[in-house]
């Protein structure tokens, strides 16, 4: 079986456009994963993140707007079938709400994922735009 994730993280004092860059832009998605990427903002392109234990390609993208990624895990069974992972990024004042769907997780690694986001992704976003030093959980 599998699970789909959503998330709703307010970053405050920031734009879309620096959001969409640190997830897109493969320099920066790196220093905040904390491991090798590369990623690319261009549709149908593969990409693989975290030292290649991530792959997927871009299936959408709306610049500063939307991301749609296949996304699958290596050590996921190999029989499991990719997972779609979205991030809609929606201005609301000075802050930017990201709204996060992560679809077809298999139920075994549901809950590592969906704190990976946080501990790997959402959190080091707010120490790096806050100017402070950027800390992950060891892996």
């Amino acid at each position: 079986m599998t699970k789909t994730l959503v998330q709703k993280i307010v970053f405050k004092n920031t734009t879309p456009e620096i959001l969409y860059k640190l997830y897109m832009d493969a320099k920066q998605h790196a220093m905040i994963a904390g491991e090798p990427c590369k990623i690319a903002a261009k549709v149908g392109s593969s990409y693989t993140v975290a030292g290649g234990y991530i792959t997927g390609k871009n299936l959408q993208l709306i610049k500063n707007k939307l991301i749609v990624q296949s996304w699958k895990a290596k050590d996921w069974d190999k029989k499991a079938m990719d997972s779609t992972f979205i991030i809609n990024l929606e201005p609301k004042g000075k802050d930017v709400v990201l709204h996060v769907t992560h679809a077809n997780i298999p139920d075994e690694h549901y809950e590592s994922i969906d704190q990976g986001w946080h501990d790997f992704y959402w959190t080091p976003w707010k120490q790096h735009l806050s100017g402070k030093p950027v800390t992950r959980p060891a892996m």
